[in-house]
């Protein structure tokens, strides 16, 4: 077999069982397809997500699900304002020996995990929320000196909730991009929601199973890098990104509504989405399509409108469909 046939049924064999995940997760996560579809794209790409939703709809509840499907240990942590960095890094106690002599013994946080959910993260002080910032990019934390590895893989799925923010600390830019995508979590339909309120009121309640394993989850990710994306999609990605900056070559609608845009990590965030896009279809290969679907969820958290924007009613969604829109016409036309 030729390493393209090899590829190939790699890639084939991952979509499969990003299939059985995906019906494994919608079994406890009801009617949200799109939203199961998202986290699992943040996964596969070896990404974090922001979650964005009203109390309730069951954002807690897909992260625990998650980490069960895909084979993770997870942790979670509820953002409050009095929670300090050591509350989630961890700390140094001075521990009393048998000889009556003393020495310092390291106890992780929780952030010592594989799959860390932080709830309501603009809760806490931008102090505490910093903490999180070195974990993220690098897979480790630095503590008394001392380089500490975390689980691999690690991901962070942080939840937003956007009603009551007054007396809450919005994330800072620099943190924001470190996120894959943003989720918005909706109110579910009525048949779902009927659906959810019998399936959660009775004697049993649908039970996940375990579909990946960490290490299964690792070279997956590593699989998803290999995957081909034509020179098409790449010009698009390029497009779309640069199109979304409000600078001199920017369409009139991005200069005249964002005060500032994506950067260069957004176009490689958005080069892996629509690859785990593509399998998740079950396609061995990116198309256009796959770009515009993605381009909401991770660009939308890395722009930002302008005050008379926002007083006109605009909103980035629309913006960046209509964008996307434009760059599809362009790559199907070249």
């Amino acid at each position: 077999m030729s390493d393209t046939d090899d590829l190939v049924a790699k890639i084939e064999t991952l979509g499969v069982k990003l299939g059985q995940a995906r019906s494994s997760i919608a079994s406890r996560f009801l009617g949200q397809d799109r939203v199961v579809d998202l986290t699992l794209t943040a996964l596969i790409c070896g990404g974090h997500a922001v979650l964005i939703g009203l109390p309730g709809l069951g954002k807690t509840r897909l992260v625990d699900t998650l980490s069960t499907v895909m084979g993770l240990d997870g942790n979670r942590i509820q953002f409050t304002p009095d929670l300090m960095p050591a509350d989630i890094l961890g700390s140094e106690v001075l521990d009393s020996m048998a000889d009556g002599t003393r020495q310092f013994r390291f106890v992780e946080g929780p952030i010592f995990c594989q799959l860390l959910m932080a709830d309501e993260i603009n809760r806490a002080s931008p102090r505490t929320q910093s903490a999180l910032l070195q974990a993220m990019q690098e897979r480790e934390v630095t503590i008394a000196g001392q380089h500490r590895p975390l689980g691999k893989p690690f991901h962070v799925l942080a939840t937003q909730n956007p009603i009551e923010q007054e007396g809450t600390y919005p994330l800072p830019e620099a943190q924001l991009d470190r996120f894959l995508v943003q989720i918005d979590v909706p109110y579910p339909d009525r048949a779902t929601e009927r659906d959810i309120l019998i399936a959660t009121t009775g004697a049993v309640e649908a039970q996940s199973t375990a579909v990946f394993t960490a290490d299964e989850l690792l070279e997956a990710q590593l699989l998803l890098r290999r995957m081909p994306v034509g020179d098409a999609i790449v010009e698009m990605i390029l497009d779309l990104v640069r199109a979304c900056r409000p600078d001199a070559d920017a369409p009139a609608a991005v200069r005249n509504a964002v005060s500032w845009g994506p950067g260069p990590r957004a176009a490689q965030a958005l080069m892996l989405c629509v690859r785990a896009q593509a399998l998740l279809a079950g396609r061995l290969a990116p198309t256009p399509d796959d770009v515009r679907v993605m381009a909401a969820p991770v660009l939308k958290h890395r722009m930002a409108l302008s005050f008379a924007a926002r007083a006109r009613g605009e909103n980035l969604d629309a913006l960046i469909d209509g964008i996307a829109a434009d760059a599809t016409r362009t790559a199907r036309a070249a």
